[in-house]
């Protein structure tokens, strides 16, 4: 019917609905169409009637063709929106099984990672030691007992026992490590994070090179953190390196610098710790940092003395043999108070900066001796120590050159050195004396490449000598020459007196590079060599000799990077 109308309207509008018209001049004058022309504008109306036809043919077509391509579009679209519900679902139910396995949840975010390390070390002076290297046990030629032997014809005579003149080649994988951390959103301001790592650098009693190499396993950290962003507070509990520990950015634990040595001793002069503490940091505008640590506390070194004693004592110490869960064959020092450290940081722009102090307090039990030569009544002596430190980390070139500085200085802090110099000797009733020290660092790293680093470093650690007044005046403490000490054949191979021993000054110069020759979907693998120089120099003795002994290391690493 539209067809049809459409086709009278054309028709009306070329005016041959009628043969016969009227004209606009309102007469009556007929005009006659020819048979012929009549034809012609049929054929054109049939014509009209056609093309009608087709457009509305077409009109329809399009019309069914958008009507399918809607339809598509929403089967596709809920087919998209079904596969994405059953992705998230199956990571809901992937969480929750591991969360299930290691005792989570589903709504906790899981990372591993670590690597797998085949390593070597060569040393010019055999310390024994694995990876970890021992500075103040680098050999003298002397001060060695000897030992006695039996020779063929009865006799009994002695050789000297020292590893001077012996050089050690070792392999080692037990520098592999595994990391796992949790992490978890309370709220939009509120998280959380559960991080521990370990690795295989346990030494039980068991423990041993001689067949199955039965490493065991150790905790290098682990601790819990909740992160207040709002309130800019931050705070830690469980084992994680000291607050004392350079960072890369503020007070945060995953963020610390560490020389990047292959010795897992790392570099001389290097400040630090693992210790399980309770820390409280505050920050403002994630550029200024104050934070507060107490930590587990421990006398690592105890210098002995020399000379006699003021009131004199029968005994005293600063340690007690290791109790429940420890090895039977250690020993644990005397703590009644944590060791307390606070730190500051900033991070203005360019570089970061911090500044630290530390507290300790150190005990030792003494017996003294009575008028009859008889022990006395046991007691307490207590002594403080302390220091203070800096940290920076400076790119010199961004992205190419960067330099890392540490140091501290203070009384009774041994233990946070790498060379591991004493904390304390005694006074002359018995009572601890923390030994003043001094310990700094620098390393200089060039990113030559994506994939390759260079880094050279230089470290040193030192103490003061102790000397005071003993009975009758006479000389008391440790490592001063007026207290008589010889160390005359510290040279003199096999010797076995004539030597203290006593460690004043322990420094290191390192070179090396890490080589990153693989990073893809498959990890990373990369390959590292570090060349140290090593010396350990003693106190100077009443003939003014201040011996040193010096050890050359040479370190690989092949490392892969899994995660």
């Amino acid at each position: 019917m539209r067809s049809k109308m459409l086709t009278v309207a054309i028709a009306a509008g070329l005016g041959l609905t009628s043969v016969t018209a009227v004209s606009a001049q309102a007469t009556s004058k007929k005009v006659t169409v020819s048979a012929a022309e009549l034809a012609q504008m049929k054929a054109e109306i049939a014509a009209l009637e056609q093309k009608v036809s087709d457009l509305e043919s077409q009109s329809a077509a399009q019309t069914q063709a958008q009507a399918q391509t809607a339809q598509a579009v929403q089967t596709t679209q809920a087919q998209v929106q079904a596969t994405q519900a059953q992705v998230v679902q199956a990571q809901q139910q992937a969480s929750t099984k591991l969360g299930d396995t290691l005792g989570g949840s589903g709504g906790v975010k899981w990372t591993f990672g670590g690597f797998l390390a085949a390593e070597s070390a060569y040393r010019s002076r055999d310390t024994g030691d694995d990876v970890a290297t021992k500075f103040t046990a680098i050999p003298f030629q002397g001060g060695t007992s000897s030992a006695p032997i039996n020779t063929t014809s009865g006799a009994t005579t002695s050789y000297p026992v020292t590893n001077a003149k012996n050089d050690q080649f070792l392999y080692s994988a037990r520098q592999s490590r595994l990391t796992i951390k949790a992490e978890g959103d309370i709220n939009d301001s509120t998280h959380v994070t559960g991080y521990y790592e370990t690795d295989f650098l346990g030494g039980a009693q068991t423990a041993n090179m001689n067949e199955s190499n039965s490493f065991n396993m150790r905790v290098r950290q682990l601790w819990t953190s909740i992160d207040w962003n709002d309130l800019g507070l931050h705070a830690l509990a469980g084992q994680a390196w000291s607050l004392l520990t350079l960072d890369s950015v503020g007070i945060t634990p995953g963020k610390e610098v560490l020389p990047p040595t292959i010795d897992a001793q790392y570099a001389v002069g290097f400040t630090w710790a693992r210790q399980t503490q309770l820390r409280l940091v505050k920050d403002w505008d994630k550029m200024w940092w104050l934070g507060i640590s107490v930590e587990n506390p421990q006398t690592a070194g105890v210098g002995a003395v020399a000379g006699p004693g003021t009131k004199g004592y029968s005994a005293t110490t600063a340690t007690i043999g290791a109790g429940s869960l420890y090895d039977s064959l250690n020993s644990v020092s005397l703590n009644s108070v944590p060791d307390v450290l606070v730190k500051f940081a900033a991070d203005p722009g360019w570089g970061h900066y911090e500044l630290f102090g530390i507290s300790r307090e150190f005990t030792t039990r003494v017996t003294p001796t009575t008028a009859n030569g008889g022990p006395g009544a046991t007691s307490n002596a207590t002594a403080h120590g302390g220091g203070f430190g800096i940290g920076m980390l400076l790119p010199l070139v961004p992205k190419v050159l960067d330099l890392q500085v540490s140091g501290m200085a203070g009384k009774g802090i041994g233990r946070y050195g790498t060379a591991g110099l004493n904390d304390i000797t005694y006074n002359p009733n018995g009572g601890p004396h923390p030994l003043k020290e001094n310990m700094a660092l620098a390393t200089l790293t060039w990113h030559a490449t994506d994939a390759l680093d260079v880094y050279a470093a230089g470290g040193r650690e030192q103490q003061d000598s102790y000397v005071t007044n003993g009975a009758n005046g006479k000389a008391f403490g440790y490592g001063s020459p007026l207290l008589g000490y010889n160390n005359s054949d510290c040279l003199v191979y096999g010797s076995a007196s004539d030597c203290t021993g006593q460690t004043r000054q322990v420094s290191e110069q390192t070179i090396g590079f890490w080589w990153k020759f693989y990073q893809g979907k498959f990890g990373k693998v990369q390959f590292g060599t570090q060349f140290s120089h090593a010396s350990r120099q003693l106190f100077v003795d009443s003939k003014g000799n201040a011996p040193s002994a010096s050890d050359n290391m040479f370190f690989t690493s092949l490392r892969y990077y899994p995660f």
